[in-house]
């Protein structure tokens, strides 16, 4: 038989004792004994200072005094379910009214404090161009002092942001030099730098991670280990630990100090695309067509899995440690909660469609990009600008997106080709950075006023 439901409340411990006095205490008469058992169960099941239920049992009480009739588990169990229900229902209607408040409270904060963005003037917006072939990937450094970019070309270039030179080129090398060619000599797929800007990370298509002094662009060491294309790096803040995903459909975690291997995750069921971090030891990644988002929980060795896209998800990225956006090839773009399975919020051919009247197909979310800890987000895709900030065009794919530390300009990297294929060449495009700026304006003081 299934044990019934109890309310949880504080015990009297008067009628407690009272009720073991009952049990233990000399039998006076059977019908005493009785009913001195029958107030001992009440106090165990139900807590005896309940107002609400006190006229309840007395009744009870009075009934089976006049009547002599015992209530059945059956009625008993219901009675109890529905003083419990009752309960829950008064517990749940004073939280609303506490998180109705709440509500209000912070969206009236939040529209007067609310800054606009403003779209940038064309010819604000500044074009470093470097790479031969089309970019996949790039870096800010913490200080938004640099930033690092790599190609399909296999090289990566150094850059100042102040005055747009070129600082360092690692230049790529021929297929089958590997041996005797210090870096890479296949596409770059990703990279990552560590917040104090000490290393560089890159992964390649040839399955390996290098691993870069920053400042210098000079080589250390080389991680071998993956069975497919790296397709995703990223530091864990504040640490040199880094996080790796590959095509091979595994999470290896690496420790850049010691230049050794710590161990590897397995779950995904496809090639996984995109891999992000923060300061807590976890790492999000996004399964491409397995059409899955993993939370991997490092020293529990556990994961949790997200499903929500109808497509293959291609990138992804942290606005916060709860909260994380993706970017699928069926056009859409999500927002998810690690506490919940499924996104908070899709927005559906967030790029629009192409292609002929009748087929038109939603254009791929090929990168995303979030401000920490804010609620500005941005996505690329092919032929489209990047999305939800403002409209601001620049033919050919939208590779890689990334905001500075301090949100004063969003760097897009932008290429011929998609960064994972060779789907389509847009050969009017350039192979290009654009660092555009992040123009605020505040709100009119009549559309800040909270409303009363």
């Amino acid at each position: 038989m299934s044990a019934p439901f109890f309310i949880k409340k504080k015990e009297n411990p008067k009628l407690a004792k009272k009720g073991n006095t009952a049990v233990d205490g000399d039998s006076g008469g059977k019908s005493k004994l009785r009913a001195k058992k029958a107030i001992s169960r009440h106090n165990e099941e139900i807590s005896s200072d309940s107002e609400t239920e006190s006229p309840v049992v007395s009744r009870k009480r009075q009934s089976k005094e006049e009547t002599d009739y015992d209530e059945t588990p059956q009625e008993k169990k219901l009675r109890l379910a529905k003083l419990y229900l009752e309960q829950l229902k008064e517990e749940e209607d004073d939280k609303a009214e506490d998180d109705s408040f709440e509500t209000d409270l912070i969206a009236g904060r939040l529209q007067e404090e609310v800054v606009r963005l403003m779209p940038p003037d064309a010819s604000e917006i500044r074009v470093l161009r470097g790479h031969k072939l089309p970019i996949t990937c790039l870096v800010i450094s913490s200080d938004d002092k640099y930033i690092y970019s790599a190609a399909k070309d296999c090289s990566i270039i150094k850059w100042d942001v102040e005055s747009g030179k070129k600082l360092h080129t690692i230049p790529g090398g021929r297929k089958g030099t590997e041996d005797r060619h210090v870096g890479h000599t296949t596409h770059i797929l990703c990279m990552a730098i560590s917040s104090d800007g000490k290393y560089l990370a890159t992964g390649d298509v040839n399955k390996l991670i290098m691993i870069w002094e920053a400042e210098t662009c000079k080589h250390l060491y080389k991680f071998t280990g993956h069975k497919g294309p790296v397709s995703g790096l990223s530091f864990r803040r504040g640490t040199h630990d880094l996080y790796s995903a590959s095509h091979d459909r595994s999470v290896k975690v690496w420790n850049v100090d010691e230049n050794a291997y710590v161990e590897t995750l397995f779950g995904h069921q496809d090639a996984i695309t995109g891999l992000d971090s923060l300061s807590r030891e976890l790492c999000v990644t996004a399964g491409g067509r397995d059409r899955s988002v993993r939370v991997w929980k490092i020293a529990e060795e556990s994961q949790l899995v997200f499903h929500g896209h109808e497509g293959s998800i291609d990138c992804i990225q942290l606005i916060n440690e709860e909260h994380m956006i993706t970017g699928a090839d069926d056009g859409s773009v999500s927002l998810w909660s690690v506490n919940k399975k499924r996104p908070l919020s899709t927005v559906k051919k967030a790029h629009g469609c192409h292609g002929d009247a009748g087929l038109e197909q939603p254009h791929w979310v090929a990168s995303v990009a979030a401000l920490q800890n804010s609620d500005t987000v941005a996505s690329g895709a092919f032929g489209c600008p990047p999305y939800q900030l403002f409209i601001t065009t620049h033919t050919g794919f939208v590779n890689s997106l990334k905001f500075s530390s301090s949100g004063q300009f969003l760097v897009a990297g932008v290429g011929q080709e998609h960064r994972l294929g060779r789907w389509w060449r847009l050969k009017e495009a350039k192979n290009a950075i654009y660092i555009i700026p992040l123009k605020r304006k505040l709100p009119n003081p009549e559309e800040a006023r909270i409303p009363e």
